[in-house]
């Protein structure tokens, strides 16, 4: 098996990767990484020494390649599934590649900045902080809900913009309520129905306890 990929199943930025390699049908291995077992992460530190998931390993081409956008950019041009994920044509994948852009920075980003929150030891709590980020969210979501062009973000084709749509959209409903941007809302429900995310989300649902937002 050429891919192996160092993930954990409560990962937003993993589950953006999962999705690909599911639409890809390609054969990987997935190896679970626990970043707060300190052994887990030391060990991980051996194929990526910046220890972020998620990170793909092609044995075959003797390639590691982190960060979910480069992941999903490889395997559209090296899995020939996953083709239609990013066109080849810069022209084409523009675009895409904008949208990818939009829902990470502007959305996928401020959230992880709200968990954060949760996460803080009291005497260490920024809620100004957390209601800048929720305003950010807001604001993301303003700007991608105009930049959905069909059932998918680009029309008719599925592609990395949703694979990275999804888990942005998914995660960041728990801190700002997507039924103020009822498209979004029925977008994420349309994608919810896709085959490979509705495996991600069953792969993930044990893990879901340990969600800090999850309660509220």
């Amino acid at each position: 098996m050429a891919f192996t990929l160092f993930y954990h199943p409560l990962s937003s930025y993993c589950w953006k990767v999962l999705i690909a390699l599911y639409e890809s049908k390609a054969e990987f291995e997935l190896r679970q990484v626990n970043l707060f077992e300190p052994a887990d992460k030391a060990e991980f530190r051996k194929v990526w020494p910046l220890a972020k998931l998620p990170v793909l390993v092609d044995t075959q081409r003797g390639e590691t390649i982190p960060e979910s956008t480069l992941i999903i950019e490889y395997l559209a041009r090296h899995v020939p599934g996953a083709a239609a994920l990013l066109p080849a044509d810069p022209e084409a994948a523009r675009p895409i590649l904008l949208r990818d852009r939009v829902i990470d920075n502007y959305i996928h980003l401020p959230f992880f900045q709200v968990v954060g929150e949760r996460l803080r030891p009291p005497g260490n709590k920024d809620p100004f902080g957390v209601e800048r980020n929720k305003e950010a969210i807001s604001g993301g979501y303003d700007q991608f809900a105009g930049m959905i062009a069909g059932p998918w973000t680009m029309g008719e084709a599925f592609t990395l913009a949703d694979c990275s749509a999804f888990p942005a959209l998914y995660y960041a409903d728990y801190a700002v309520s997507l039924a103020g941007w009822p498209g979004l809302a029925a977008y994420l429900e349309r994608l919810k129905t896709r085959p490979s995310i509705a495996r991600v989300l069953s792969e993930a649902e044990p893990w879901f306890q340990y969600f800090p937002l999850k309660d509220g």
